[in-house]
């Protein structure tokens, strides 16, 4: 059985964009292509067991096996050489992709303290990438076993030709993008996401 937010772009998401952006082709209307999870590891140079730590938490949360990431190039002022492991990543395809982002959207996002909706701000090709401040949001992290608090990136990569058409895509899916009310009566009070 197809994953719930799959189902919904199907039979709602690609109806209502097709019809609003008066789109002719069935193959223009904007999809979800993948989702990239990426951790760059504070402390990674000290700690190598960061990285191993940070890996097992986004293992967890993705349910998908990540790539070690590697240092490009040394650094002498951040002690860094050449190959060595500072983050991790995770790409999400196919029914993966639409679980998690069903995850976040209903039940990780709505979990953080003074959450107000997320910045719409996309990046001039349609995708959405989305800072998480810490894994331990995510209900499948145990608190008691968090070693310490990892931040995270979430790129949304969509098929949109523009912003217009991407933000319309991830509104429709359900993003909690924030509204001009929620922007001037929440202040500035910090919270788990940045964008």
């Amino acid at each position: 059985m197809a994953p719930r937010l799959k189902q919904k772009y199907m039979q709602e998401v690609k109806p209502a964009l097709k019809q609003r952006f008066a789109i002719q082709n069935d193959m223009a209307i904007p999809r979800l292509t993948k989702i990239v999870v990426n951790m760059g590891v504070k402390g990674a140079v000290e700690n190598k067991g960061r990285v191993d730590q940070a890996a097992k938490d986004l293992a967890i949360i993705t349910g998908q096996q990540p790539m070690v990431r590697r240092a490009r190039e040394s650094v002498s002022a951040f002690k860094l050489r050449e190959g060595m492991p500072i983050g991790c990543a995770v790409t999400l395809r196919n029914d993966r992709m639409w679980e998690f982002a069903d995850r976040l959207i209903s039940v990780v996002l709505p979990r953080i303290r003074d959450f107000r909706g997320i910045k719409d701000k996309l990046d001039g090709r349609g995708n959405y990438t989305l800072g998480l401040t810490e894994q331990s949001v995510f209900p499948e992290i145990e608190l008691d076993k968090v070693e310490f608090q990892q931040g995270m990136d979430i790129t949304f990569v969509t098929t949109a030709a523009n912003d217009e058409l991407g933000h319309a895509l991830l509104k429709e899916l359900g993003m909690p993008f924030q509204t001009k009310e929620s922007n001037e009566s929440g202040g500035k009070k910090k919270s788990a996401a940045k964008a």
